[in-house]
């Protein structure tokens, strides 16, 4: 079977490891940008000798991250759309899907700019902290949330470029993005003694001119095509096909978020020790995630584009490639961890007592590479190939899983028994979309062969 490009040519449709690592290597260079942000705010805020303006930075960073977080739908579905239309060769539904998504985010980026005094309550009454840093925190969400309608957009305009393949475009993106707030938090922030003010201000600074650049050249390229009729962009039946989409994607991310406050608040439970040395063990997760979602970004555009394309051989090889080398990548970190790990923690706390805790309990940290593999792939797949609703439904399960164990494991095992928790909720995951992946696979394709 083939497929018609883009350009109106009909031409095979092969999967190589050089097309995974295309995809993979810039978003996994884009995802390791962000963290600098973090690293040079928190330095910035710092250098004022100011607890509880670090304490607010740190929460209002968790309160924007919190409601941000819900709103990865916009990216991730918007990626699965394009590459299914990109895999049909429909130019112009691939330009619609991406003006939808701007609808909704614009839209939604107004009202969460509205609301950010009642976002900033929120996190005020959840973090229960005190007044000088409830005070720093409500300064950061207000100014931040200003930015939210550009950060929406930006999903948008980034869910685009992924549903496209173009990684590096999207690095491009990314790095500029990340590039100027990590400069203007700096000139504001620390040269101009504006502290946390000028953090935040910085970040709404990158959303902005990534925002602005990412529009330009997509308008530019847009301008190149036929005209798109206003009623293609508002079709009812595809918005609310991308409404179901981003609602099953939004359903999966609260799930995550409920299961990691979850681990978080079960470990504070062993105390102030523990609590903390889990803190420092989850980084090495979170930077293990950083690195497998860049080919986890790979499988959305690439089974994305084989379903929209009706050609099963690329999506079984796009889901061969992308999962060997997810899980050489996870081995490797896993490996890497053990070895280096004691010098990381070393270099993260300066706390006997927080790196005895997680020097102990190193092992369970640096596995979380390995158990979590499976289920990045898969969720990749699943969101580029439109099966949100078995995405979803898996997630649930597993999260079910997670809190059945977490009633049980903990109380006999300890924090080995929390951490245990987490490979289960991570394993389950994974293995219940694989044993749906080849019957939903054959649904698809089979009904694609039908529809011809």
């Amino acid at each position: 079977m083939e497929y018609a490009s883009p350009e109106g040519r009909v031409t095979p449709f092969s999967v190589t490891n050089r097309s995974v690592l295309a995809i993979a290597v810039p978003m996994t260079l884009a995802y390791l940008t962000t963290p600098f942000i973090g690293l040079v705010g928190t330095g910035v805020v710092g250098q004022f000798g100011d607890a509880a303006l670090l304490g607010g930075l740190a929460a209002g960073a968790v309160a924007f991250d919190v409601v941000f977080t819900s709103f990865n739908f916009l990216r991730a579905g918007t990626t699965a759309l394009v590459a299914q239309a990109f895999g049909r060769g429909d130019a112009s539904e691939e330009q619609a899907v991406f003006w939808r998504a701007v609808v909704i985010a614009l839209i939604a980026g107004i009202v969460l700019a509205l609301t950010a005094p009642l976002t900033s309550l929120a996190g005020q009454w959840f973090m229960q902290a005190e007044p000088r840093v409830n005070e720093t925190l409500d300064h950061y969400v207000r100014i931040r949330m200003l930015g939210a309608p550009f950060a929406l957009i930006n999903y948008a305009i980034l869910g685009y470029i992924l549903g496209r393949g173009e990684g590096g475009f999207a690095l491009f993106l990314q790095a500029t993005l990340n590039g100027v707030n990590i400069v203007i938090s700096i000139l504001l922030g620390l040269h101009l003694g504006w502290g946390v003010e000028g953090v935040a201000w910085a970040a709404v600074a990158g959303e902005l001119a990534g925002m602005v650049i990412g529009l330009a050249v997509l308008l530019r390229r847009f301008g190149r095509e036929p005209r798109l009729a206003r009623r293609r962009i508002f079709d009812a039946a595809a918005f609310r096909r991308l409404f179901v989409l981003n609602r099953d994607i939004m359903i999966r991310s609260l799930s995550l978020l409920i299961a990691f406050a979850l681990f978080t608040r079960q470990g504070a439970q062993f105390g102030t020790v523990t609590l903390a040395a889990n803190a420092v063990l989850m980084n090495f997760f979170i930077a293990a995630g950083f690195f497998l979602d860049g080919f986890a970004a790979a499988a959305e555009q690439l089974a994305g584009r084989a379903v929209g394309a009706r050609y099963e051989p690329a999506f079984r090889k796009a889901v061969y490639l992308c999962s060997i080398w997810g899980f050489a990548l996870a081995g490797s970190m896993t490996a890497a961890l053990m070895v280096f790990g004691v010098d990381l923690i070393a270099l993260i706390s300066t706390s006997q007592d927080v790196r005895a805790a997680a020097i102990a309990f190193l092992p369970w940290a640096a596995f979380t590479a390995l158990s979590g593999v499976l289920a990045f792939q898969m969720d990749g797949i699943f969101i580029g190939a439109a099966w949100s609703r078995d995405m979803r439904n898996m997630m649930v399960v597993s999260l079910l899983a997670f809190i059945a164990a977490l009633l049980v494991l903990p109380t006999h095992y300890g924090n080995a028994g929390l951490w245990a928790a987490l490979h289960l909720l991570l394993i389950v995951r994974g293995l219940c979309l694989l044993a749906i992946l080849k019957p939903r696979a054959r649904a698809t394709f089979q009904s694609g062969a039908a529809a011809h």
